[in-house]
């Protein structure tokens, strides 16, 4: 059981501290060299992709934030707020990324990705606090 929890443990932040940021950037990498089709669909991936920047920046921030005044105390008001904004950010970059994925875009899938990734990130250390 302790194997299992630690390969699930490796995946999970493989995928929150490597492959979300890595598509990140990608996503924004092919947004800038492609065609932007000005549907619906389309408006909504890059506004929920939009959103999952930001709230990964956010948490790059906070992060940097917490380094250089030696850490939050438990229950720390600006942190709960982080972790208040960083939810609402995610989980509107879900809500938007969702709508966007019924037409093919450029960003359909790197903003649902993105999205529900800072959404878990949130999530996790919010429980981890």
């Amino acid at each position: 059981m302790k194997i299992l929890d630690t390969a699930l443990k490796i995946l999970v932040e493989g995928f929150v501290f490597i492959a979300v940021p890595v598509a990140l950037i990608w996503g924004w990498a092919l947004w800038s060299r492609r065609p932007h089709p000005r549907t619906l669909s389309s408006n909504l991936s890059l506004i929920g992709f939009a959103l999952a920047t930001a709230s990964a920046l956010l948490a790059l921030s906070s992060a940097l934030y917490a380094r250089q005044i030696g850490g939050f105390p438990y229950g720390d008001p600006r942190l709960l707020k982080i972790y208040l904004w960083g939810w609402l950010l995610s989980l509107s970059a879900v809500v938007s990324s969702l709508g966007g994925l019924w037409r093919p875009s450029t960003l359909r899938w790197f903003a649902a990705i993105c999205s529900l990734g800072a959404l878990f990130f949130w999530f996790a250390a919010a429980m981890g606090e």
